[in-house]
């Protein structure tokens, strides 16, 4: 199994990436807070943490190989624990996570069903099952989001997104910060995680002033 691969973000779509390492190029499915993330990256160099499944029904014989991938393993886990619970395959799994990780956990482990019914293809039903399924089993997924909450209480949903995407990739928590408070004192008309990550790393490369 492939569990990582690295190497040139070549094309982005809504909901995968084409990876191209070396001569080959890997067509890659990815979730929605991993598009997010990944905006602005195309033509940079990218590590996803990958996971590898087949699509299709044995008895219909014409299984297709398909990969995911995530911004790190802590993901993966997760996702192969959230995609455990009763009726939550890989494709609805994969479309209901719109936003990250840590929020989704955090969620799940307070009981939250509003947050989890805001997500795609996640009714009031679904929701109840996965609570039921993983509450007290995700702590430590849900342990980045808690601390956030505390950290960024000033922060709108949108630019906590955008912590834990830049904090994902690699960045210092009180940089990111700063470069966040940065970027919306000069652009205050941005409203979403998708347009403000590429804003905050064009700031930090003084590209944008």
């Amino acid at each position: 199994m492939i569990a990582q691969i690295e190497g040139k973000l070549i094309k982005l779509d809504s909901d995968s990436c084409l990876v191209q390492v070396g001569a080959v190029g890997y067509e890659v499915m990815l979730p929605g807070y991993c598009v997010s993330a990944l905006s602005g990256r195309v033509g940079s160099e990218v590590t996803l943490c990958t996971m590898e499944y087949y699509e299709g029904t044995l008895g219909g014989g014409n299984l297709i190989p398909r990969m995911i991938g995530f911004l790190n393993g802590s993901e993966r886990d997760f996702f192969t624990k959230y995609t455990s619970v009763k009726g939550m395959g890989i494709k609805k799994g994969l479309r209901s996570l719109s936003i990250p990780i840590a929020t989704i956990a955090s969620a799940i482990e307070n009981g939250d069903d509003k947050t989890l019914m805001s997500l795609p293809a996640v009714g009031g039903r679904m929701a109840q099952q996965i609570i039921a399924g993983l509450r007290g089993k995700l702590q430590s997924f849900a342990a980045g989001a808690e601390t956030g909450v505390r950290s960024e209480a000033g922060f709108k949903p949108f630019q906590i997104e955008a912590l834990e995407i830049l904090i994902a990739w690699g960045e210092k928590r009180a940089e990111a910060m700063e470069l966040i408070e940065l970027a919306r004192e000069r652009h205050p008309n941005i409203s979403s995680a998708e347009a403000l990550v590429p804003l905050v790393y064009r700031l930090k490369q003084g590209v944008e002033v």
